[in-house]
């Protein structure tokens, strides 16, 4: 067994933090910026080691090759990993790429954008550090899918290993990077290259 192979989040419990409001979470994300804190439904708080280089690098790869797409199609905004969104189940959670239209992100208040804004991204993408547990990111896209997300890629460059989850349907693996992963229906001709999240 590795240490990516075993839930390695610390998850903070107690009475005190369920009755943390939106707001009060919201406030100490914002006092506390070098931690990485997610909320689960049970309000529960999670907090996550910070990702290595290579693992931001290839993030910002894939958060390139989204905002290619929308910059020539223009339907929506794409929002990369330090971002929180409030799903309707009540989690806060931040995927390492997401992209959301224009009619749900424009019809969001100011105050709103300015927080943990409440929707849900359509599509959504996870990449896997070596220290992530695969356990923990295949329960996240299932609550991503769980709360609207249409399509979500979870993506694990170390082993060069691929999963499209679509809503409705059974997991899909892919075990090479030298393809491309199509985000029908949810991103009308986007298909994300993997070629450059190969290993060296």
């Amino acid at each position: 067994m590795t240490f990516a192979d075993i839930d390695n989040m610390m998850v903070l419990h107690g009475p005190v933090l369920a009755r943390l409001t939106d707001e009060e979470f919201f406030d100490l994300c914002q006092h506390n910026p070098l931690l990485r804190m997610e909320r689960n439904a049970e309000h529960e708080i999670i907090a996550m080691p910070h990702a290595g280089s290579e693992s931001s690098r290839k993030s910002s790869e894939v958060t390139f090759q989204l905002m290619l797409w929308n910059r020539q199609h223009q339907l929506g905004y794409v929002f990369e990993s330090s971002v929180g969104f409030t799903l309707p189940d009540g989690s806060v959670r931040s995927p390492d790429a997401s992209w959301v239209p224009k009619a749900a992100y424009d019809a969001l208040t100011e105050e709103q954008r300015l927080r943990f804004a409440p929707v849900c991204p359509p599509f959504v993408v996870e990449v896997r550090s070596p220290s992530d547990g695969l356990a923990p990111l295949r329960r996240k896209m299932e609550t991503y899918l769980s709360n609207g997300v249409e399509v979500g890629f979870l993506l694990d460059p170390t082993n060069e290993t691929a999963t499209i989850y679509r809503s409705g349907q059974e997991p899909e693996e892919i075990t090479s990077f030298d393809t491309t992963l199509s985000a029908e229906p949810a991103l009308p001709g986007f298909e994300l290259d993997l070629r450059p999240l190969r290993r060296a």
